[in-house]
């Protein structure tokens, strides 16, 4: 297996934008290119784009081969798109990772994707339903945030956490993501306004959950030997794992205790010979400021139940025991289902690179951990990322 490094990286604002699926493909595509100027086009030998739903979205299905050309290359080894709701993104980079390992793609490109908001925001809302099992839980009603406060509620439940730790991992996110010029939400906010917000599913009120965005992100994905060419500074991809135990809720045992990610970060700590201790920044799925509580656990960052308590004394901030979503992840950044995986990515590269505000910079940092996770948290992906050659 070769060893593979990211050489390149493109972003588009990221928010409720007048730009179609296209405009966003060409967006992004044009950010990477900059970024890597003697990149000769002809040398692309594959393509994967992560999307979710633009059959739905953008009433398009079939987007790799129309996104090849509207980023002007003409791969002939692997052109697809990958399908994995809110982990498209990261199925995205996996994928690539391991063409380019394996030796059957030499320079690739990532494009994660998704243009959610029209005029017609009862496509948006139906389209998210089919996330989760269609036949036992959307149609009582169990949509995401529904899923997520109930989520919340047991995690009070059982382990004390509160309404204010909660409101914590949001202001954590608005002190980051006003440093991000890509966020959708890029300001500030306070505790007041977190807990005194327009409820939506309770415990679960407006801030506490991530936003429906539109916004693109590209990466160059290259082999050791060719990666010189393009870079002096590249990220290496370490690799990573998926794992799922259910898919109906029906199925998914304690709603608070997230097994299947809990298995796979053994699994993943396991096979890259690390420990949750040597992780500098974990940019995680935080679609609801509940779900990162649970990940400090599950990722091992702290004990079982002891999320709200992590957040609270600090630990998930720069300077504590991991930088936690220095981006301000999903919850400023918003969740365009495709491109979050990707943004990740790109995040981490920056931060490697040392090209963000020196406020969310996390100096001297040197393995990023990306989480991302689907449907009813019934499924979970890590990827990893090194500043040293692996």
């Amino acid at each position: 297996m070769r060893k593979v490094a990211i050489v390149g990286a493109g972003i588009t604002k990221f928010g409720r934008r007048d730009a179609s699926w296209r405009d966003l493909v060409v967006e992004a595509g044009k950010a990477l290119f900059d970024d890597v100027p003697n990149l000769d086009k002809r040398e692309v030998d594959s393509l994967f784009v992560g999307s979710a739903y633009p059959e739905r979205w953008a009433n398009t299905a079939h987007v790799a081969p129309m996104a090849a050309e509207l980023l002007g290359i003409k791969p002939w080894r692997l052109v697809a798109k990958t399908e994995s709701a809110c982990q498209s993104g990261a199925v995205a980079i996996r994928y690539a990772w391991l063409a380019v390992a394996s030796g059957l793609s030499d320079v690739a490109i990532v494009l994660g994707v998704e243009k959610m908001n029209s005029k017609f925001m009862n496509l948006t809302q139906s389209t998210m339903y089919i996330v989760g099992d269609r036949e036992f839980d959307t149609v009582n009603g169990l949509t995401a945030p529904p899923f997520f406060a109930m989520v919340a509620r047991r995690h009070m439940y059982l382990y004390g956490t509160t309404r204010e730790q909660l409101a914590m991992v949001r202001v954590k996110a608005g002190e980051y993501g006003s440093e991000n010029p890509y966020a959708h939400f890029n300001r500030k906010v306070t505790m007041e306004e977190v807990l005194k917000a327009r409820p939506v599913a309770p415990p679960l009120g407006l801030f506490d959950c991530s936003g429906i965005t539109d916004g693109a992100v590209a990466l160059l994905i290259t082999s050791e030997e060719r990666a010189k060419k393009y870079t002096d500074t590249p990220v290496w991809i370490l690799g990573g794992f998926q794992r799922t135990i259910y898919s109906s809720i029906n199925d998914a045992g304690e709603i608070a205790d997230w097994l299947s990610l809990r298995e796979l970060a053994k699994d993943v700590y396991n096979h890259f010979k690390i420990t949750p201790e040597d992780v500098d920044i974990a940019e995680v799925h935080d679609c609801f400021t509940i779900s990162e509580i649970i990940e400090y656990e599950e990722l091992g960052f702290c004990k079982k139940g002891e999320g709200g308590k992590f957040i609270e004394e600090g630990q998930s901030y720069i300077g504590g025991k991991v930088a936690v979503n220095p981006s301000g992840g999903l919850l400023a950044c918003g969740h365009p289902l495709g491109a979050t995986g990707v943004r990740q990515a790109w995040e981490i590269t920056m931060q490697f690179r040392g090209q963000v505000p020196k406020k969310r910079y996390v100096a001297g940092a040197e393995l990023g951990l990306a989480h991302n996770l689907s449907g009813l948290a019934a499924m979970h992906s890590i990827m990893l990322y090194g500043l040293k050659k692996p």
